[in-house]
């Protein structure tokens, strides 16, 4: 092949399918899962830190580091492998113990992480599960009779998976040691790397569940005020078919109540994306588990089914809702906006009469003023003029009465007619 130059993020990117193998485990063993979340109130995901807290762990065991800006790690600490990922919101760590252990689902076996060190982690547990591996009994009897010991019966989810590649169960119920369990009975002709997938597919259901509800709990804390936006804005809706009231201060409250559900559109809509989905990675490994009835009781796609999707169902149509009530009031702001751009229109209208009438009543005075004024020229004209002809009267014997009587008119009319070409020249 002739040289070429490769794209800088070539390998990266082909190595990333890569860089998240799943655990390989025995017939016999256990997992202990925990998932950290850094508080919702934080600014943003400090991913430093969390790399520090893995960092801090590791130098416990003398094991190696991650390298500088990884988001998964995969090793030996001490006796055990433990599994990091850094995730969006938030971290997992998954530590695997070889052998059945002293007792089931043993609390004991969460000291691989030490106490002090999850006290100093950057965030807070989202979730934390123990998964118990070990050979399947030769019947289902035996399987039930130690499922009751282990969970609780009414939430129970049990199944045969990848094609009766081993036998799952879990009850999602949080034990008194505050953990959530899993049991996994795998067949004798199972390989590890299965086991390994399996129990991560159980692993990665559970988290993404329980972050799929903070979407719910989102959801709870929004309803008692949507409920008060949605009445008060039914309220100015009416108010739009009714007559009198005043519209700008219907306009200016409709804007109030807009921008607050724009707001709350703005804080929700990051969580509302997330937990969607977070529910389709749920719904995506259950299915690739192939789910068979177990001894007619039900399986893990059927406790979702109650239990899971009408919260996810709550949070669609709580979004759904919120962007319909937005939505409302725009458009009836839009309404309201024309209407009272109507409004203005016929009292622009209204008052562009009152000056039309104005100006005539002005013109009208003006005529008359007018007329007075040809009335006072005219008499100041006369005088003048018979001031200029008195002296010739005395001179031919025509009295002073008879001489202004003489240029009076034809000084009105001069006078009337050098008035009315002026105006007629400034219009």
């Amino acid at each position: 092949m002739p040289p070429i130059s490769d794209h800088p993020l070539r390998y990266q990117l082909a190595n990333e399918l890569h860089a998240r193998p799943f655990p390989t485990l025995p017939a016999t063993g256990r997992a202990v899962f925990i998932a950290i979340k850094q508080p919702d109130e934080a600014p943003s995901r400090d991913r430093q830190a969390d790399l520090d807290h893995l960092i801090a762990l590791l130098d416990r065991h003398g094991a190696d580091h991650p390298k500088p800006g990884a988001t998964h790690w995969f090793g030996q600490i001490g006796k055990h492998r433990m599994k990091w990922e850094s995730h969006t919101e938030f971290v997992t760590y998954t530590a695997f113990l070889d052998g059945p252990g002293e007792r089931p689902f043993d609390p004991d076996d969460f000291a691989v992480f030490p106490s002090d060190w999850l006290e100093a982690a950057p965030g807070q547990r989202i979730t934390s599960v123990m998964v118990r591996v070990e050979n399947r009994p030769e019947t289902e009897a035996e399987i039930t009779a130690r499922l009751a010991d282990w969970f609780v019966s009414e939430s129970v989810a049990i199944s045969h998976v990848v094609d009766d590649a081993a036998v799952v169960a879990g009850d999602f119920r949080i034990d008194p040691a505050g953990h959530l369990r899993f049991a996994v009975f795998p067949s004798e002709d199972t390989g590890r790397r299965r086991v390994g997938r399996i129990v991560q597919r159980l692993l990665e259901i559970e988290t993404y569940k329980t972050m799929s509800m903070l979407g719910f709990q989102r959801v709870q804390s929004l309803g008692p005020r949507m409920h008060e936006i949605d009445t008060e804005l039914g309220r100015l809706m009416s108010g739009l078919t009714e007559e009198g009231g005043s519209a700008e201060d219907t306009l200016k409250a409709l804007l109030t109540v807009s921008a607050e559900l724009e707001s709350l559109s703005a804080q929700s809509a990051f969580r509302f994306g997330a937990t969607a989905a977070y529910e389709a990675i749920v719904t995506q490994r259950i299915e690739v588990l192939r789910e068979e009835r177990f001894a007619g009781r039900q399986t893990f796609a059927e406790f979702m089914m109650r239990r899971f999707d009408p919260a996810i169902r709550t949070v669609k149509h709580t979004e759904r809702r919120l962007q319909t009530m937005a939505d409302r009031a725009m458009r009836a702001g839009d309404l309201l906006r024309t209407r009272v751009d109507v409004a203005r229109s016929a009292q622009n209208q209204a008052l562009l009469e009152s000056m039309d009438r104005r100006a005539d009543l002005q013109l009208r005075l003006q005529k008359t003023v007018e007329g007075f004024s040809v009335v006072a020229i005219s008499y100041y004209a006369v005088s003048l003029g018979g001031y200029l002809l008195y002296p010739l009267a005395d001179a031919i014997g025509v009295s002073k009465g008879t001489v202004t009587a003489a240029i009076t008119l034809p000084v009105v009319a001069v006078v009337f007619v050098a008035v009315r070409r002026m105006r007629g020249k400034i219009g």
